[in-house]
């Protein structure tokens, strides 16, 4: 049986100010630049299945055409504060975001900002501080989250429950050994399967994020997977080296090994110049 030292908490950054995002036609904006002790590393997830959407700062598109189960490369940026407003496809500025909301990003943190659904279906933004300290020596970091409409879940490594009961917006996280684990999602206290099974290659000195997304409801739940590897060499207190991958399963099945960037152009997260 694997042993998971699990432990569940809500999304890890305080909602402050907003981010913007602008798509390039070049290399990430921060990408060239080495990380110092003011900046922060920051991946983006569309997990709001159904909404295509254009997201917007001020009254200009920066990313047109932005569809669920898209997850960007790691990119370098300035702690601060930040904004952002999504609205549905084609609605522009003048409608109604579809999710608008602001964020801090502190100096020195591994984050992800997840757009996706609560566990009622109302589309909202969370950020998640991701662990990047040291992994032992032969073993792998696997952490959960689930940002689902779905009721709580219980998580299961070879047949075994490892994270019990966990809870759309939480994350869940252990230690396991390095190598193959067949991994499947089933509503809290039972056996009926959600998502999975799935064979998930965790490789050492790595941090695999599982994310549970979609909606139960419309029968499209679905996980998508982010590694930050090389935290088994790194010395102590530097953060590994991200790489974003994109996975997509449906029940029943899971394609593991999808690298993909957006469109291959970068983002840019533009720092608020205002006070407010």
């Amino acid at each position: 049986m694997i042993d998971m030292k699990a432990r569940s908490a809500g999304p890890a950054l305080a909602a402050g100010v907003a981010v913007v995002l602008s798509v390039t036609g070049g290399a990430p904006a921060f990408a060239a630049a080495e990380a110092t002790e003011d900046q922060a590393t920051v991946s983006v997830l569309h997990a709001v299945p159904g909404l295509t959407v254009d997201v917007y700062a001020g009254d200009k598109e920066l990313i047109p055409d932005f569809t669920p189960g898209t997850l960007t490369e790691p990119m370098k940026l300035d702690a601060g504060s930040y904004d952002i407003k999504i609205f549905k496809d084609g609605e522009g500025p003048q409608g109604t975001p579809a999710i608008e909301k602001t964020v801090d990003v502190p100096a020195g943190a591994n984050a992800t900002l997840v757009a996706h659904l609560t566990a009622d279906g109302r589309p909202v933004l969370d950020a998640f501080v991701n662990d990047t300290s040291k992994v032992p020596d032969g073993k792998s970091r696997v952490t959960v989250r689930h940002v689902a409409a779905a009721p709580a879940v219980d998580v299961r490594a070879n047949g075994a429950v490892v994270f019990k009961d966990l809870e759309n917006p939480k994350e869940a996280k252990g230690e396991v050994a390095a190598g193959k684990v067949s991994a499947d999602v089933v509503l809290a206290g039972t056996n009926t399967v959600a998502i999975g099974p799935a064979t998930l290659d965790l490789a050492e000195g790595s941090n695999t994020i599982v994310y549970a997304w979609g909606s139960a409801t419309d029968k499209n739940l679905a996980l998508k997977t982010q590694a930050i590897s090389d935290m088994h060499s790194a010395p102590s207190g530097e953060t590994g080296q991200a790489r974003a991958h994109n996975e997509s399963m449906s029940v029943g099945a899971l394609s593991l090994g999808a690298l993909i960037a957006l469109g291959g152009g970068g983002f840019l997260l533009r720092r608020r110049t205002d006070a407010g």
